[in-house]
């Protein structure tokens, strides 16, 4: 039996007081030091996927997956002495895309994990779902593995058409999974910056989906403390799930 501690956390870009943030995002993960982490909003040229990666005792490869512009996007840290291969890029339009790559776990288990950030617009619930179709379409064409696991920002609700799609190709929430329900709230954080994103209710915008053999153990919300000397700072303005995983 493997076990993996899978995260994922949109890191906001480098918007909205990230010479603050970043320091609350690098003590998370130097504690946390999950197995695989997704992350969305990574500017490339800035590093900030592998500073995340260093910010602890592993050591992390980092994949990515531009959307929109070359330099930007979502990314894979994967820690060893796991390796990723078969990594691939989906272009699913409206400046998003999606990653996917194989691991080969020390048990013999195989497993499919991809990230992914779904378009972001409160009213264009028919545009993310048509996104979430084309996700599942090409992980469904990708070769079988014993398990899958997508991480990302979905920017949708529990009640909306892409969760119904997701459940319905088989794949569950793994906070609902562990808790018997998705947290009320992972957008917004509490984060306050002047040029905060405001548009839309808080609500549960990210997801770590499993599907296959694979059993949630626990999951919980990371990413979630604000800064001791300031109640308005958080990691991002997205809380970020953490989930423990059992493969096989």
């Amino acid at each position: 039996m493997d076990r993996l501690h899978v995260a994922t956390l949109n890191i906001l870009n480098l918007a909205d007081r990230w010479p603050e943030r970043q320091g609350l995002i690098y003590a998370d993960m130097a504690a946390l030091q999950p197995d695989l982490l997704g992350l969305q909003e990574v500017v490339y040229v800035m590093h900030q996927d592998r500073l995340i990666g260093a910010s602890g005792d592993g050591t992390y490869a980092a994949h990515r997956a531009w959307a929109g512009r070359p330099e930007y996007g979502n990314s894979l840290l994967v820690r060893a002495p796991l390796a990723a291969t078969d990594v691939e890029r989906l272009d699913l339009g409206l400046g998003r895309s999606a990653l996917r790559c194989r691991l080969s776990l020390p048990g013999g288990a195989q497993v499919m994990v991809a990230v992914t950030h779904l378009h972001h617009l409160v009213p264009a619930e028919a545009e993310r779902d048509e996104q979430a179709r084309q996700l599942l379409e090409w992980l469904d064409d990708a070769p079988a593995t014993d398990a899958q696991i997508v991480v990302g920002d979905f920017n949708a609700e529990p009640v909306e058409a892409t969760y119904a799609r997701m459940c319905a190709a088989g794949y569950r929430s793994a906070m609902a999974d562990a808790n018997g329900r998705d947290p009320a709230v992972t957008w917004p954080s509490g984060l306050q910056a002047p040029a905060m994103d405001t548009d839309g209710e808080p609500g549960c915008l990210d997801y770590v989906w499993v599907r296959g053999a694979v059993r949630v153990t626990a999951a919980r919300l990371v990413f979630d403390r604000a800064a001791i000397d300031d109640a308005t700072l958080y990691p991002s303005d997205h809380l970020g799930i953490l989930a423990q995983l059992e493969i096989g």
